[in-house]
């Protein structure tokens, strides 16, 4: 299982920007699978987006589509949540999340690493 450590987080206003990213503590991400959540204060957890290993193919929330990009870095150490124009609703934690698979992610996969998320506020 992948040891993974999101960063980025942090308090903006609403139409502002932030870049997340999901790292691994001692390899490469290359071929993982990363799928993005978040958790609202008192609401369970919803899938953002995904990107998967194989192509590069992504899936989004129908509520971030257009806004949000998943997106890997040339070196394949990191993958980044691109977060434009947000919005009070994005608030939450969000988690990254890693499956060792080839497979193209999709709104069900299911995940056998997290990391420990990383505090989004948007305020109004």
């Amino acid at each position: 299982q992948a040891q993974l450590i999101e960063s980025g987080g942090g308090l903006v206003q609403a139409g502002d920007s932030l870049r997340l990213s999901c790292a691994a503590s001692e390899f490469s991400l290359e071929r993982y699978t990363i799928g993005w959540f978040r958790q609202a204060p008192g609401q369970g957890r919803e899938g953002v987006s995904c990107i998967s290993a194989s192509d590069g193919s992504t899936w989004y929330a129908t509520s971030v589509k257009a806004r949000f990009t998943s997106s890997r870095d040339n070196n394949e150490k990191t993958v980044s949540l691109q977060m434009n124009n947000l919005k009070p609703e994005d608030t939450g934690v969000y988690y990254c999340a890693a499956l060792d698979t080839y497979y193209s992610c999709s709104e069900y996969m299911s995940y056998d690493s997290w990391g420990q998320g990383t505090q989004v506020t948007v305020s109004s």
